[in-house]
């Protein structure tokens, strides 16, 4: 009958509106974006853009707010993408619903549904609420993206229990019915996984918390040097002004902005490379993120499996006879039988994949004179089906179903019985999805159901499987290679999870394996006890799910998440990177996800894992190099001033300095191919910095002996009596010549320069020769050197610049000699020059 109108606004005000997923707190526009504005960096740019504003260097100006743009847009840009994913979530559901109000059917809102609404459900239909059939048979529901299962669901209102339930967010596939609501909004089991989606914080990735604490931790040494210079100024009698532009400008120029910037440009190269090999990459931090993955859970269905199932065996008597191995007369029979137990025009995939079979065996669909004169629906209690065919003056009856229920109404003697059932076990066993098939011949045209099922004698049973994808043994290999732990996490029975295992190699004792009630029923110490050593999660739930992966976080392991249905969306964004198939996946998990696969391969993951390890090599080489940058700046501007003599750097000089540093970085070190035996290392640990103890202590000697370079040669020459703006030129070049080798040094970190490989470096090439034009430019070009107050160097002068700034930058190469020999014994050290 349905409700009345008045009483669905009744129960919408009990019960609230059908929003499944609920909406998560977004702040305006303008406050998302004023958030990254509070970053110190971004403080001193703001402090300092309105300074030059004041002496009327707008052009400096002008290109500190600019850098702004990029800071803010970057962070509104992934804060954005949680609120993408709820939206995309909510889509999932029908906008509108046919249900019976006031006796008639009328359209209304998804949102107005209420429990006790009769809804009215035909082919094509997304569910928008959890519900019960109450008129209806055979309706075929696809509840993969919810359940993980690869096979449609037989809805029917005769049917058990579990079988007369509908949820939300899933298909109806074929047939009609009505069915009243039970459950609506966040009580919805679709809804509790949105809410719980909703409700995940996603945390920065380690080497984001690194790079900030290291930004922050220059910031706030930049901040007490800018003080201390300006107050050196003030002393020595200069403006407030010049005081004040003469710090800010330090701070700016000794602030490691380009951390953060090098960190997405890197991350952005290698989001490119892995989109052209099929990757797309959602949340840029998730590249370097994979790259230091401990652990992968996986789901089984259309991850590490087509998820489409194919016929597998034909068993007859006490023997089967698997796909590619020629049929015996007696497994042709039964699979003749099989397609005449199928639709005429099947949909169902356990149909459609009987049909594909029998096509390529040459067992050909029934006569086109065959007439279907009797489909009897399917049993849901016996679960099997049956039709009978007339041809040629004769009739038959074929039936498949569940072996229990195939048994039960057919002829077959004791030991036929055993071996059925043998043969099952052997064949479940093996993680195929197992149907009975039986045939027999009519005496005369069909009469009842009943009657005409007396004549059924066993046959044999029809096996299928879901095939390992390819290229999933190769990448999972790699990943062992790797020192990378594969879990496979999956709704299967355990029997199909552990066949699939060994089918992939994977650990498939069962000692490895923990179904979802058995974790359930652990405490907290049993449970990360028993996570420590099992491979195969089987009969998890959606939240079971979300609950390993928070608990592996917790145990310290660095956790990926491979994924394509809506029950996946929770454990893929609880993860520190979230993995969705771009084919078979729901719309839900690609925007939960980090990492999508277009290609729905598995292996390209290793790809990615690979890319990730190489950003992380070459960011590390960046940063050690940007250490040993600034330390230059800092130490002349403070020892300078406070002897009294006149600035070496000026605002200008550190303007070309930082236009020289930023293609340094962005360029020479991302280019850099990765090491050979990249892929043959332990993943590292999650507490591992950027930067180890020796990665540090090499750019910080070698920073500090080129600053007391540049310092004494300029304050050399000025005790000489040479120009000011001449002895500028020899401290500015030297700086300049020696944080370019520096470049070689940290790109050749344990191998000497000598032994480095230089093959295909040609963007190293450009920006050497480039810097050294720039150096030369900035003091032969009269205007450019009268702007930048320097001149010329005579040609013996050039020579102390060459010597000052290879002695105090490439003292450390004979040490590395011995590293060298080790790594190259090793293998570890050098990029490959591929």
């Amino acid at each position: 009958m349905g409700l009345t109108t008045r009483e669905a606004e009744s129960r919408l005000g009990q019960y609230g509106p059908n929003v499944l997923v609920p909406d998560r707190h977004r702040l305006p526009a303008i406050l998302r974006f004023l958030k990254p504005l509070a970053d110190p960096m971004a403080v001193l740019l703001l402090v300092a853009a309105p300074t030059y504003l004041l002496l009327n260097d707008y052009a400096d100006a002008a290109v500190t707010l600019a850098a702004l743009i990029p800071i803010a847009g970057v962070n509104v840009l992934l804060e954005s993408r949680a609120e993408h994913a709820i939206e995309q979530l909510k889509r999932l559901t029908a906008p509108t619903a046919a249900v019976v109000r006031d006796r008639e059917v009328r359209q209304v809102p998804v949102a107005e549904l209420v429990p006790g609404d009769l809804l009215e459900l035909r082919e094509g239909d997304v569910i928008p609420a959890d519900a019960e059939i109450v008129d209806g048979l055979q309706m075929m529901v696809d509840e993969s993206a919810l359940t993980g299962e690869s096979h449609p669901s037989s809805k029917s209102s005769a049917a058990a229990d579990d079988e007369r339930l509908l949820y939300a967010g899933t298909n109806v596939l074929s047939g009609h019915g009505r069915c009243v609501v039970t459950e609506t909004g966040p009580r919805t089991r679709f809804g509790q996984i949105g809410t719980l989606v909703a409700s995940i914080e996603q945390d920065q990735t380690p080497l984001q918390k690194l790079i900030h604490r290291l930004v922050l931790q220059f910031s706030v040494l930049a901040g007490v040097v800018c003080v201390i210079v300006a107050g050196i100024q003030l002393v020595y009698g200069n403006s407030l002004g010049d005081a004040v532009i003469a710090g800010v400008s330090l701070a700016i120029a000794a602030i490691p902005e380009e951390f953060p910037m090098v960190f997405t440009l890197y991350l952005g190269l290698g989001a490119w490379r892995l989109a052209r090999s099929d990757a797309l990459v959602r949340k840029l931090a998730g590249v370097e993120t994979l790259g230091a993955t401990t652990i992968i859970c996986t789901d089984k269905t259309g991850t590490l499996t087509l998820g489409e199932l194919e016929l597998a065996a034909l068993a007859t008597g006490t023997t089967a006879v698997h796909s590619g191995e020629p049929l015996t007369p007696e497994t042709r029979a039964l699979l003749e039988t099989t397609v005449l137990a199928c639709e005429p025009q099947p949909f169902d995939p356990l149909e459609l994949a009987i049909r594909r079979f029998a096509d390529a065996a040459g067992s050909t669909p029934p006569e086109p004179a065959a007439e279907l004169v009797a489909d009897h629906a399917f049993d849901p209690v016996a679960k099997y089906m049956s039709h009978i065919w007339r041809a040629n003056g004769g009739s038959v009856i074929a039936a498949k179903g569940a072996l229990e229920g195939i048994l039960d109404v057919c002829q077959a003697d004791a030991e036929a019985r055993r071996a059925a059932h043998a043969l099952n076990e052997t064949l479940a066993g093996e993680g195929m999805r197992v149907l009975a098939v039986a045939r027999g011949d009519l005496p005369g045209d069909a009469t009842t159901r009943a009657a005409d099922e007396l004549h059924l004698q066993f046959q044999g049973l029809v096996a299928f499987r879901d095939p390992v994808r390819p290229g999933v043994l190769e990448a999972l290999g790699e990943c062992r290679d790797a020192g990378v732990r594969v879990v496979m996490i999956t709704g299967d029975h355990p029997l199909t999870a552990r066949a699939v295992a060994r089918d992939l190699g994977l650990p498939a004792g069962e000692e490895m394996v923990v179904t979802g009630p058995e974790l359930e029923a652990l405490d907290e110490a049993g449970r990360v006890e028993r996570l420590e050593r099992t491979a195969i999660f089987a009969r998890a739930m959606p939240e079971q799910k979300y609950e390993v992966v928070r608990a592996l976080r917790e145990a310290g392991e660095t956790v990926a998440m491979t994924g394509d249905g809506i029950n996946d969306a929770p454990a893929l964004r609880e993860a520190d990177i979230g993995i969705a198939m771009g084919r078979r996946g729901t719309q839900v998990a690609r925007e939960s996800a980090t990492l999508v696969l277009l290609d729905d391969n598995f292996a390209t993951i290793v790809h990615a894992i690979r890319d990730g390890r190489r950003i992380f090599e070459n960011l590390r080489r960046a940063m050690t190099y940007l250490i040993g940058f600034h330390i230059p700046l800092l130490f002349a501007a403070v020892l300078v001033p406070l002897l009294g003599q006149p600035l070496l750097l000026l605002p200008i000089h550190l303007v070309v300095l930082e236009l020289i540093v930023h293609p340094t970085v962005s360029l020479v070190f991302e280019s850099d191919p990765a090491p050979t035996d990249l892929m043959q290392r332990r993943p590292r640990k999650r507490s591992e910095g950027i930067l180890r103890r020796r990665d540090a202590i090499r750019p910080l000697l070698t920073g500090f002996t080129l600053s007391f370079a540049c310092v004494a040669v300029y304050l050399g020459e000025l005790a000489r009596d040479v120009p000011e703006e001449r002895a500028r030129a020899i401290g500015f070049a030297t700086m300049v010549i020696g944080q370019t080798l520096m470049v070689l040094v940290e790109r050749s970190p344990e191998m000497p320069l000598w032994r480095a490989q230089y093959r295909g470096a040609l963007v190293l090439g450009v920006i050497v020769v480039g810097t050294i034009a720039t150096v030369v430019a900035a003091t032969a070009i009269p205007g450019l050197s009268g702007l930048m107050k320097l001149e010329f160097p005579h040609p013996s002068e050039w020579l102390l610049v060459a010597l000052a700034a290879m002695v105090s930058t490439l003292w450390f190469e004979p040490f590395k000699r011995s590293l060298g020999r080790k790594a190259a014994d090793t293998g570890f050290a050098q990029p490959s020059a591929a």
